[in-house]
C-alpha cells in the first residue's frame, strides 16, 4: 500500500445554520397557508375600531356618557326656559293695545345688529283717594341701545316737561298717557325728541313688589340719606301717630319688593327740602333699571324655566321672548353706559309749576345718539338743567 493511501475516506461537508429541515406532509402545510391567507384577506375588509378604553366600564366611557348627559340637560333647560319666557311675553304682548303697536317705528333686522329706542313708561296707580282714576305716566325713560359701539343710554324725561301734546295742545308730557294711553305717549315723545320709538314697555309699579321678590330683590344705590314724608304707615294706628316716615341710609342697598316700592313712591325728603319731582322720577327710574338689569342677568336666565312666565306680569310690551333675550345679551356686552336727562326751567303755568324746555335738550339728544361728546348738566344755572353723565342721573 502506498504511503499516501489511507485505509479510510475523508468526507467534507455540512449544512447551513438553523433547525434541521424535516420533511412534512404537504396537505397540512397547504391548509395552514390557506387559513393565513383568509385571515389576511378578511382583515383588509373589516373596519377596526381603535381601543378607547370604553369596554368594561372604563373612565373614558363614563366621561363621554356624562358629557352627553350634560348636553341633553342644557338643551332641555334652554327649551323649557324659552317656552316659559315666551308664554309670559305672549301675555304681555296681549296687554299692549293695538294702537300702541301701530304707533311704533318698526326695525329691520335683529336688535343685536341695529340701534333701538325703547320707551319705558312707569305708572303707579296707588289705591288712594288723591290718585284714584289718575292714569298719568309717573316715569318716562328711553333706553337707547347701540350694539355696534357696545353702548346703552338711559334718557330720563321729566314728567312735568311742558310740550305740545298732539291733538291736546300744550301740557305736561305725562298727560299724553292720560289722554291717549301708550299710543299717544309714543307719538308725543317721538315728536319732541326726534327719536324713532321702536319698542315700548309699560310698567305697573303696583305689581312690582311680587316681581322683585321673585327675583330675589334688587340692588339700588341711594345717593343720600332719606327720611320720607309719612305715607303708607305699616304699623298700628297708635304707633303711626308718632311715626315720622321711612328711612333710607346712603349707599348701595339690597331691597325687597316692599322696600323698593316705598323708595320709588317717596315724594318728599325731610332731610333735603331742595329735592324736586325730578328727584322722585329719578328714584323710580333707578328701580326700573334695577329690575330690568336683574331680569336680563345671567342668574335670572338660569331660573327661566321657573320664573319666565312671571317676569313680565307687571308689564305690557311689544317685545318678544327672542328680543328680550337679545336685549339681555346687548346689556351683558355693553362696555359703556350713559345716563342722560332732558330739562329746562321751572315756571308757573295756570298756577301749576311746570318745566319749560331748554334749548339744550336737542344737544342732549345728540349725546344720546353718540354724535356729540357727553356733557354734564350745569346745575349752577338750573336745578333742572339737561345733560349726560356716566354716573346715576340724580340732581
Amino acid at each position: 500500500m502506498a504511503p499516501s493511501d489511507k485505509p479510510y475516506r475523508v468526507y467534507r461537508g455540512g449544512r447551513s445554520k438553523g433547525n434541521v429541515p424535516l420533511k412534512r406532509k404537504s396537505g397540512a402545510s397547504n391548509r395552514r397557508d390557506a387559513a393565513s391567507a383568509d385571515r389576511a384577506a378578511s382583515s383588509t375588509h373589516r373596519f377596526r375600531v381603535p381601543h378607547l378604553g370604553l369596554r368594561h366600564g372604563g373612565w373614558k366611557r363614563r366621561t363621554l356618557f356624562g358629557f352627553i348627559l350634560l348636553l341633553v340637560l342644557i338643551l332641555v333647560w334652554a327649551v323649557a326656559g324659552y317656552l316659559s319666557l315666551s308664554s309670559g311675553a305672549d301675555k304681555a304682548n296681549a296687554r299692549l293695545g293695538a294702537s300702541a303697536k301701530r304707533a311704533l317705528t318698526p326695525t329691520h333686522g335683529l336688535m343685536l345688529s341695529n340701534t333701538s329706542n325703547i320707551l319705558v313708561l312707569g305708572t303707579d296707580h296707588a289705591n288712594t283717594a288723591e290718585r284714584r282714576g289718575i292714569q298719568h305716566s309717573d316715569s318716562m325713560m328711553i333706553v337707547h341701545t347701540d350694539p355696534s359701539r357696545h353702548r346703552i343710554v338711559y334718557l330720563s324725561i321729566p314728567r312735568d316737561l311742558r310740550i305740545n301734546v298732539p291733538t291736546h295742545g300744550w301740557d305736561r308730557i305725562n298727560t299724553a298717557f292720560q289722554f291717549g294711553g301708550a299710543a299717544l305717549a309714543i307719538k308725543t315723545v317721538a315728536g319732541y325728541t326726534g327719536l324713532p320709538i321702536n319698542h315700548v314697555i309699560v310698567v305697573d309699579f303696583s305689581q312690582f313688589r311680587q316681581l322683585i321678590d321673585a327675583l330675589g330683590g334688587v340692588d339700588i344705590n341711594v345717593p343720600k340719606p332719606i327720611l320720607s314724608n309719612p305715607f303708607g304707615c305699616p304699623f298700628t294706628a297708635a304707633r303711626c301717630a308718632t311715626w315720622h316716615g321711612y328711612r333710607f341710609a346712603k349707599g348701595l342697598q339690597h331691597m325687597n319688593g316692599q322696600r323698593a316700592l316705598v323708595y320709588s313712591r317717596i315724594r318728599e325728603n325731610q332731610l333735603d327740602p331742595s329735592e324736586t319731582d325730578i328727584t322722585r322720577g329719578a328714584r323710580q327710574q333707578q328701580v326700573v333699571q334695577a329690575v330690568l338689569s336683574k331680569i336680563t342677568s345671567p342668574t335670572t336666565m338660569i331660573k327661566l324655566p321657573w320664573l319666565g312666565d312671571d317676569l313680565l306680569k307687571p308689564m305690557a310690551t311689544d317685545l318678544s321672548a327672542a328680543q328680550l333675550m337679545q336685549l339681555g345679551w346687548i346689556k351683558l356686552r355693553a362696555s359703556s353706559t350713559l345716563h342722560c336727562r332732558l330739562g329746562g326751567d321751572s315756571q308757573s303755568f295756570g298756577g301749576a309749576l311746570e318745566i319749560a324746555p331748554s334749548e339744550d335738550n336737542y344737544s342732549v339728544i345728540q349725546m344720546v345718539e353718540g354724535t356729540t361728546p357727553a356733557r354734564a348738566p350745569d346745575i349752577s344755572s338750573s336745578q333742572y338743567a339737561p345733560g349726560c353723565s356716566k354716573g346715576t342721573m340724580l340732581p
